[in-house]
């Protein structure tokens, strides 16, 4: 019964934390069902393991919301992957998570943050202007998946 009353008054306000290898098969799931060819859970444990990546994640009790990754090289960043569960969008969430990926890579001396994004992905893109990435590069044909729309490559400097 106190678990229950618990659960009942537990926050539904997600947590953010940085992602490490135990939330590979987690975070695969989510990137799965947000995308056409989504990261297996060894693939994705792969990246959570190689110091060069830095990856967020968003809890909402012990379930998965969101996640951000990027790999860093040469005092760049690029966002490989950003997610949030579909019953959580549209509430601020991948911004919050995209916030506090941005306030932690200068401290790791990331001096500009790039990133591809489908051209017809308004809400992504949207996202990306208010954060202040601009277009620097396009991609024709990239997302074979999506009628060759083209990937827009954008960036933001630190």
């Amino acid at each position: 019964m106190i678990g229950w009353i618990a659960r009942l008054f537990a926050s539904s306000e997600p947590i953010l934390s940085e992602a490490g290898p135990r939330d590979a098969a987690a975070i695969a799931r989510l990137h799965g069902a947000s995308f056409h060819r989504g990261w297996s859970d060894g693939e994705i444990e792969r990246m959570l393991l190689d110091r060069h990546v830095l990856a967020h994640r968003a809890m909402i009790g012990k379930r998965l919301a969101g996640f951000i990754l990027s790999r860093l090289v040469a005092g760049e960043a690029e966002i490989l992957s950003v997610a949030v569960a579909a019953a959580r969008r549209g509430r601020g969430l991948a911004r919050r998570l995209l916030d506090l990926h941005l306030r932690r890579l200068p401290g790791m001396g990331v001096r500009a943050v790039f990133l591809e994004v489908e051209e017809g992905n308004k809400p992504a893109l949207r996202l990306y202007r208010r954060a202040g990435f601009r277009e620097v590069g396009r991609r024709e044909g990239y997302y074979r998946e999506s009628q060759g729309a083209a990937a827009l490559v954008l960036r933001r400097d630190l």
